[in-house]
């Protein structure tokens, strides 16, 4: 039998609700709502809004004032026991008094984990965790990745015919999928901290690789990443003249055309794995240092079928369009070394819906060619 009761299950559904105002706004931070309720009623809410500004749970205080004390308070995230940009959480709360803290999971930081719980448990707070738990860990899926693991969550963009074809054998792939499916794709992208594609889809689209959606949702704009192992990413690409930053990637250390590049307004960071190729895993490694969360890959088969390969890729979403393109044309991804059934890669589909009149396809990977 759950520990928590009906009206548990309720305030903390809203206090995932609070933290995905902060979807596009938090990163580096966490994404954190938090509900405080007396008497059965909910008497202040709060999310966290940007990086450097109050955490939730602030909000939620100085909205509540005096009433906090003998509160329950509903928090998506461990509250925090150390100095950062803002002051500890966990003296707040005991500072405010309340009496109880419900927590859906404990903060994946080494630096905070455990630790903001045994604060309010040692100033006499009852507090309880796991209530919505995987709900939550989803909401911040990029952050627990890289507090656990050093490295980003990744998430490959692609766009198919039914068929399974991404560009006709020309190179021509505009447009494959509906607007509704592009608009949706730039949800993804604002969510995103960085965007990352390989030179040839700079040579054949010289994309913006910006966050362009209806409205005025507020946006941090992702660090756009192109992987150029010579270093031929011409000056004048679109994107270098954009608002946003633009770190190119190479294996090379020629000197002329990195001061070429950064005279256009581009970072150039070498990282050879030793065989005239990108170091990927050493890349990954290096974001998860430059406090990187979530990553959008939005690249040709090469370079999707290497990042895959090396089990780089988290997850696939697939928008299908109604279409077929033909035998002749270019597929999802470059994988050679696939010949036999028990080689194949596997994924597990979370999520299939209708976005306008294409399909997208939400799918786990669940296995790599390489180690």
């Amino acid at each position: 039998m759950s520990q928590f009761s009906t009206d548990d299950h309720q305030y903390m559904a809203q206090a995932l609700r609070l933290a995905e105002k902060g979807l596009y706004t938090t990163g580096p931070n966490p994404r954190v709502g938090c509900v405080l309720v007396k008497d059965g009623e909910i008497i202040a809410e709060g999310w966290h809004e940007s990086a450097g500004g109050p955490h939730a749970e602030i909000h939620a205080l100085q909205q509540a004032g005096d009433k906090a004390k003998g509160a329950s308070i509903y928090v998506t995230l461990e509250p925090c026991n150390h100095h950062g940009r803002t002051a500890p959480c966990a003296d707040a709360l005991i500072e405010a008094g309340v009496s109880r803290v419900v927590m859906a999971m404990e903060d994946p930081n080494k630096v905070v984990a455990g630790r903001g719980r045994e604060k309010l448990e040692n100033a006499g707070i009852i507090v309880e965790s796991g209530l919505l738990a995987a709900q939550a860990e989803q909401l911040n899926i990029g952050f627990v990745k890289r507090m656990r693991e050093g490295r980003p969550f990744v998430r490959c963009k692609l766009a198919m015919s039914m068929d399974g074809r991404t560009a006709m054998a020309s190179g021509e792939s505009k447009w494959i999928t509906s607007p509704d499916a592009r608009i949706d794709v730039h949800k993804l992208r604002a969510r995103s901290s960085a965007i990352i594609t390989g030179i040839s889809t700079v040579f054949s689209d010289d994309p913006s690789l910006t966050v362009r959606l209806p409205g005025d949702e507020k946006t941090l704009p992702p660090l756009r990443i192109v992987l150029d192992s010579h270093l031929s990413t011409p000056p004048t690409a679109k994107m270098l003249s954009l608002p946003g930053e633009t770190l190119i990637v190479t294996a090379t250390d020629e000197v002329e055309p990195r001061e070429l590049l950064h005279n256009a307004g581009a970072q150039v960071i070498s990282m050879p794995d030793g065989s005239d190729n990108i170091d990927l895993h050493g890349l990954m490694m290096e974001l998860g240092r430059l406090e990187v969360n979530e990553v959008m890959l939005e690249a040709g088969a090469t370079l999707s079928g290497a990042m895959l390969s090396k089990g780089l890729i988290d997850e696939l979403v697939v928008y299908m369009a109604p279409k077929l393109m033909g035998n002749e044309a270019r597929g999802l991804f470059k994988l050679p070394g696939l010949d036999t059934m028990d080689q194949a890669i596997d994924m597990e589909i979370s999520d299939v819906r209708a976005v306008g009149k294409d399909w997208r396809i939400t799918a786990t990977v669940k296995g790599k060619l390489e180690k």
